[in-house]
């Protein structure tokens, strides 16, 4: 039964239909684009303080991909059964009828979309700030150009903006990969003496083992895990411009396998170079392993790989988020004229626009 649409009738115009011009390749780009971002150089560290072993260390991170692939393989099915440009709102508007859907809708337009754009492009600021300053307010400069310059892109096609993201995705892994390399290969293991196992708060001297259970620390170590493992759930906004029905199944199942094996090489890296307790005291463990093999340069070049990190998250949300304002305006006639579809350029132009303008407000 097809879900019932509050907006009585929709001409053409407003309601272009989405063309199915991504392949799985470029589904699990956006898809990898969306999970990795600046959490997995920073996360680790907190996950090494509420790690009482090696073994849960690693345990956490390989029990956080399979959550996620259980979360994906049900999104998968979803997307499969009903490919929808609005993803969640449209499952959610068949299960629970027009009035939820229409809440979660407004939340992604006025909050849970544009809020990290906005964040995204300021931690890139940040980050490009280190490599060229563009003065007192560089960060905010270098964040409005970014989200700026994507949603441009994506305004001109979705063809333009797939291959930017196969592009940036491509320099993200490799980034990462070069940080897991380095940290194996190129760094000596730390003294057995400060190589400890047992970790607690953040200090310059070896620290005594953590009280309770082996278990005490891994509902808030999986909280970061998670967080580090999130954004697949947005692959769904895509479902509807995949040439294959089925593509979504192989694209959500390459995608987190890919990020599990990442996350788990690098920071098998970071042990090796740093130990446990070392990444307990660290602030920066993928700088500071950068630096104990490249001096200064290692620590620019993380600079560059999280600035390319969050460009990459960057445009693969200005990418799935236009797509539920889209739905929104195609089923609300209230919100009439966001539900226009470029189908020249292939684009939600409308949705597009306003989701910057909020987003660049927020900067």
């Amino acid at each position: 039964m097809p879900p019932i649409h509050p907006s009585t009738s929709a001409s053409p115009a407003r309601t272009g239909t989405p063309l199915k011009a991504l392949s799985s390749t470029d589904a699990v780009a956006i898809i990898v684009g969306l999970i990795i971002g600046s959490g997995i150089f920073k996360f680790p560290q907190i996950v090494a303080q509420t790690s009482s072993s090696l073994w849960v260390f690693y345990g956490v991170w390989a029990l956080g991909g399979l959550v996620s692939l259980m979360g994906a393989l049900c999104y998968a099915e979803l997307a499969s059964a009903y490919p929808n440009a609005g993803g969640e709102y449209h499952f959610l508007q068949r299960a629970f009828g027009p009035r939820l859907s229409f809440l979660h809708a407004w939340s992604r337009l006025a909050v849970v979309t544009t809020t990290p754009i906005a964040i995204l492009g300021r931690v890139f600021g940040d980050y490009a700030s280190n490599l060229l300053s563009l003065g007192a307010h560089s960060s905010a400069l270098y964040a409005a150009l970014a989200v700026g310059l994507f949603t441009a892109l994506n305004i001109a096609g979705i063809h333009s903006a797939k291959w930017a993201q196969n592009l940036f995705t491509l320099l993200e892994v490799g980034g990462v990969i070069a940080v897991t390399l380095t940290g194996i290969f190129l760094v000596a293991p730390p003294q057995p003496d400060l190589a400890l196992t047992a970790i607690g708060p953040a200090s310059g001297t070896p620290v005594a083992p953590l009280a309770g259970p082996w278990y005490a620390g891994v509902p808030l170590a999986m909280l970061f895990v998670l967080f580090t493992y999130g954004g697949w759930n947005d692959g769904a906004y895509i479902s509807a411009e995949l040439k294959s029905r089925t593509g979504m199944v192989r694209a959500l199942v390459v995608s987190i396998g890919v990020v599990t094996v990442l996350y788990l090489l690098v920071n098998h890296a970071y042990v090796h170079s740093l130990g446990l307790a070392g990444m307990a005291r660290s602030e920066t463990v993928a700088a500071d392993v950068m630096k104990a093999a490249f001096g200064a340069p290692g620590a620019l070049f993380i600079s560059l790989a999280v600035a390319v990190s969050t460009l990459t998250s960057v445009n693969s949300t200005i990418m799935v988020g236009a797509r539920s304002n889209f739905a929104l305006g195609r089923d609300w006639r209230i919100f009439g004229w966001l539900g226009h579809w470029d189908t020249r350029r292939d684009a939600p132009r409308n949705a597009l626009i306003l989701q910057g303008l909020i987003a660049l407000i927020l900067i």
